[in-house]
C-alpha cells in the first residue's frame, strides 16, 4: 500500500487530488470510510484540534486503526508543537502546523522544529503562511517559507475561505496567483482549504496548478444535520468524483 506521500506524488503527477475530510462525530468518520471503500479512493480523515479536544486524540485513533485501507488520519490547523507532538506519538499519520498567526520567522522556526520531530517517524507535515480568507499567499515568502521550514505540503491562500457563504457559493479563487506559486514551487504539493464552498470548476483548474489535497468541513457537516450518516457518505462521493481521486487505490 502506498503512503501519503506516495499519493501526492501520484496526484501531482496524475492532475488529481486527496480529499481530506474532516469529521466531528463517529458517524461521520465512518461516513467518510464507507465513500472511501465504495469508490476505491485514497482517503484523508482529517480533525482540528479544537474538535479533537472534544472528540478526544485517543478515540480517534482507536477508530483509525480498525480500518483498512488507503485511509490517513491527518490533525488539521494545530496551532501548538506540543499538541502536534501527543498526536503523533499517538498514531496520526500526517499534521498540519498552522502557524498563519505568526510573524513569517517565528512560523518558519517552529514549522521546521515540527517537521525535525515527524520526519523521522515518516510523518508528513503541512505548513500555512497566512490565514485562509486573508490576503492571497506572496509568492516570494511561500518559496522562503517551503526551503527553510521544510514542510511537505503547503496550505495557499489564494481566494479561497472557510465555510459557505449564504448564497451557496464562495468567491471565485485567486487563479493568477496559483499559478505564480506553481511557477515558484515546480511539483511541491500545495493544498486547498476550504473546498466545501468553491467553485467546481475552481477546484478542477487548482488541481491542474499542483493542488493535491483538498479539505471539506462544512458541507459535512451540513449534510448530517439533514440527513445523517448516509448523506454524508454521499457527499464525500460527490467530491471524490469532482477530484478525481475515484479508483486511485
Amino acid at each position: 500500500m502506498k503512503d501519503l506521500k506516495g499519493y501526492f506524488r501520484q496526484a501531482q503527477k496524475e492532475k488529481w487530488a486527496i480529499g481530506a475530510f474532516n469529521f466531528t462525530k463517529e458517524e461521520i468518520f465512518q461516513a467518510i470510510v464507507k465513500a472511501g471503500q465504495q469508490l476505491k479512493a485514497p482517503v484523508i480523515l482529517a480533525i482540528t484540534e479544537r474538535s479533537s479536544k472534544v472528540f478526544g486524540l485517543e478515540k480517534a485513533v482507536g477508530l483509525f486503526k480498525k480500518i483498512e485501507g488507503s485511509y490517513f488520519l491527518h490533525l488539521d490547523h494545530s496551532k501548538s508543537f506540543e499538541y502536534i507532538k501527543k498526536a503523533i506519538d499517538l498514531g496520526f499519520v500526517s499534521v498540519h502546523f498552522d502557524g498563519s498567526g505568526l510573524p513569517l520567522k517565528e512560523n518558519i522556526e517552529i514549522s521546521r522544529k515540527v517537521v525535525e520531530y515527524a520526519h523521522p517517524k515518516n510523518i508528513l507535515v503541512e505548513g500555512e503562511l497566512n490565514p485562509i480568507g486573508g490576503e492571497s499567499t506572496d509568492v516570494e515568502q511561500a518559496e522562503r517559507f517551503v526551503k527553510e521550514s521544510k514542510i511537505d505540503t503547503l496550505a495557499v491562500t489564494v481566494g479561497n475561505i472557510h465555510g459557505i457563504e449564504e448564497s451557496g457559493q464562495n468567491p471565485p479563487l485567486n487563479l493568477k496567483r496559483l499559478a505564480e506559486i506553481r511557477e515558484k514551487l515546480i511539483d511541491f504539493p500545495l493544498v486547498l482549504h476550504g473546498g466545501s464552498g468553491t467553485l467546481e470548476e475552481d477546484i478542477k483548474e487548482a488541481i491542474k496548478l499542483g493542488v493535491v489535497k483538498i479539505n471539506i468541513d462544512t458541507a459535512l457537516k451540513i449534510v448530517y444535520k439533514e440527513g445523517g450518516e448516509e448523506a454524508v457518505e454521499k457527499k464525500v462521493e460527490e467530491k471524490i468524483k469532482l477530484f478525481g481521486s475515484r479508483n486511485r487505490r
